[in-house]
């Protein structure tokens, strides 16, 4: 019975550390960052370079991912407003029959975009890889985050504690029913983030530097 109570007690301190952690997380992102996230191409200040966050394009039932229809139309509008010069694209190419990165290019590419204008970053694998490497390999100490608010305030959350200054472009979101999982992931990737920070977690590869323009 003793060992039971114990059980129960330690239980219920481990639920409520992990509601805490990730209340908190959550409350300290938003005011960081409040100021940063920008819905109109004419408010948002220019950079040289967009950072597009990737994501998959196509969902387990066959349909496009809206998250990632709407990244791609944020940051065509984006580049075609002149807010940025080029587009840094950043994601997962852990496998051969998985590139993000160049499925996003023929997209943006499809739209308007000018290959030259474009450049890719295939190990993207998590946003803290995309933001450390956008400065570490490619050179850039202020960018432009390209993917919807909620990740765009973790990106620049990350950036700011590593030396960037960061903006955000919100593309478009998604109805709450759609994007329950992702939000509930969201909350627990805030507070991974922090214990990332805390512990100077670096990115999976570094490797050699690239120029931009």
């Amino acid at each position: 019975m003793i060992l039971l109570k114990r059980i129960l007690l330690a239980g219920s301190i481990i639920t409520l550390l992990t509601i805490l952690g990730v209340w908190a997380s959550n409350l300290i992102v938003e005011n960081a960052t409040g100021d940063k996230v920008f819905n109109s191409t004419q408010q948002i200040p220019h950079n040289k370079v967009g950072l597009l966050l990737g994501t998959g394009k196509m969902l387990s039932n066959g349909y496009v991912n809206l998250y990632y229809r709407y990244r791609i139309d944020a940051a065509v509008q984006l580049f075609k407003a002149g807010k940025v010069d080029y587009l840094l694209v950043s994601g997962d190419n852990s496998r051969k029959s998985y590139d993000e990165p160049s499925t996003i290019k023929a997209d943006l590419i499809e739209k308007g975009v000018p290959a030259e204008r474009i450049y890719l970053d295939y190990a993207g694998f998590r946003t803290l890889d995309s933001v450390v490497r956008c400065k570490a390999i490619f050179g850039q100490k202020s960018i432009t985050v390209i993917s919807q608010q909620f990740h765009n305030e973790r990106a620049i959350y990350i950036a700011k504690n590593k030396g960037i200054d960061a903006v955000g472009f919100n593309a478009k979101g998604v109805s709450a029913r759609y994007g329950f999982k992702t939000m509930v992931r969201e909350r627990l990737a805030r507070v991974k983030m922090m214990l990332d920070l805390f512990f100077g977690k670096q990115p999976k590869f570094l490797g050699e530097k690239i120029t931009i323009g």
